[in-house]
């Protein structure tokens, strides 16, 4: 029974390791990816609304060819190639094309989000291992035992201790790019009332 605990153990601690290691890697990805959006969009986002107020629609599709993989120069290129459609098929087009471009902000967050909810969880069954682990030595060593107990719940609750470790951090970044995500969104939101408004005067 105690190298079955010791296995666990074992898991668990390997198991947090390898969720800190996904989590970096999700902040890291992400963290690019909002910075050069967040970038661009001080560059472009006033210029495409002043473009839109003006109508110079055709002119849009610049900022795809100069910043293709930032969200607001899609948006613009979208609205450019289907402006002629008329204002309300625009609409419902850029709703969708928002909820498209919201889906690829929020790819990878949810891994943030699961580790944080779930992280804390996976160092209490750490902890429950080890004061299983512990109380058996007790059991089986008596009290010649007692350094070997207090090493296992020692062990123990470090497992607890990791698992907050990994949590708190991780959902300050989860609430840190929901901020972002909202943003952004809300940025697209306001580029699409423009065309709309643009769109209504033709």
């Amino acid at each position: 029974m105690e190298n079955l605990l010791t296995l666990g153990e074992r898991i668990i601690f390997t198991i947090m390791g390898l969720a800190s290691v996904l989590a970096l890697a999700v902040v890291i990805e992400r963290g690019l990816i909002f910075r050069h959006n967040a970038r661009i969009g001080e560059k472009i986002f006033n210029e495409i609304i002043g473009k839109l107020r003006s109508k110079e629609i055709q002119s849009l599709g610049i900022y795809m060819e100069q910043y293709p993989e930032s969200v607001y120069a899609r948006f613009a290129a979208f609205i450019k190639e289907h402006f002629s459609s008329g204002e309300k098929p625009l609409g419902h087009m850029m709703e969708g094309k928002i909820i498209e471009e919201r889906m690829f902000l929020e790819k990878r967050i949810i891994i943030l989000s699961s580790l944080g909810n779930n992280a804390p969880f996976i160092g209490l069954l750490g902890t429950v291992l080890g004061i299983i682990k512990a109380f058996y030595n007790l059991g089986t060593l008596g009290n010649t035992g007692a350094e070997v107990v207090m090493r296992s719940i020692s062990t123990a609750l470090l497992a607890t201790a990791c698992g907050l470790l990994i949590a708190i951090p991780v959902v300050m970044l989860n609430n840190y790019f929901s901020k972002r995500l909202k943003n952004v969104v809300q940025n697209l939101e306001i580029l699409s009332k423009e065309a709309l408004a643009s769109a209504a005067k033709e």
